[in-house]
């Protein structure tokens, strides 16, 4: 358990983005037998965008995406109203038809139950990270239960590090993009659409166009491909 601890400390810590940060925590998780993760923050607050780092089937975070259901999700609704670590295994009983409809497809994907962390900050925006299986709740609940206190601690190390990667970015034409305006651009250089960028990143195809669309006004070019031209003739 400490060498898996330590090798996911410093993957974690030299991870440059989501990508990686992605990889070091599904390995970490791995090794405890748990094969399904997603850390969650808002990207556009006042819309209900989410970012995702997630391990979920891409499928499902179309879905998810599509249908908006973050608006009517229960389990996004315990991330706002608690600070407390919680778990979850079914609709509440007073669940609509949509809630219920959501936890229903959910389960199609391998999405049954679940252990969330919460982290609500001053300053900052609510985050949260999940951790999710498609096994019996039970079972479920027990390997969480021998190991919380270690995936408590993974969850710190993922949101702090998941923070610095998406904050972070860098000064092209004399503007600072962010990390996820960098790599939208940079998957668009490649010929990608919004919807593709999408799949390839584990965000909602809104969010990535979101991410594109900030990343043109700032640049103060009206075409992707003014704003992937002035990147690349900065060198990026």
């Amino acid at each position: 358990m400490q060498r898996v601890f330590q090798d996911f400390v410093e993957g974690i810590r030299t991870s440059e983005d989501t990508n990686a940060l992605r990889s070091a925590t599904a390995k970490a998780l791995a090794a405890l037998d748990f094969h399904c993760f997603a850390y969650f923050v808002p990207s556009k607050p006042s819309a209900g965008d989410w970012e995702f780092v997630s391990t979920y089937p891409q499928a499902w975070l179309q879905r998810y995406a599509e249908q908006k259901y973050e608006s009517i999700d229960p389990v996004v609704q315990g991330v706002r109203a608690f600070d407390a670590p919680f778990e979850w295994d079914a609709a509440p009983a007073n669940s609509s038809v949509v809630q219920r409809q959501l936890f229903d497809e959910a389960a199609q994907f391998g999405i049954r139950c679940g252990f969330v962390i919460p982290f609500r900050e001053p300053g900052h925006t609510t985050a949260a990270m999940a951790i999710a299986a498609g096994e019996p709740p039970g079972a479920f609940r027990r390997a969480i239960q021998a190991n919380r206190p270690t995936l408590q601690l993974m969850a710190v190390f993922v949101h702090l590090h998941a923070r610095r990667i998406l904050s972070t970015g860098r000064v092209v034409a004399g503007v600072k993009l962010s990390q996820r305006e960098l790599e939208c651009l940079r998957w668009a250089a490649r010929g990608k659409s919004a919807w593709e960028i999408g799949r390839i990143l584990g965000i909602a195809r809104r969010t990535a166009a979101f991410h594109l669309e900030n990343a043109k006004a700032k640049l103060g070019v009206r075409t992707i491909c003014q704003a992937v031209a002035r990147i690349s003739a900065d060198g990026v």
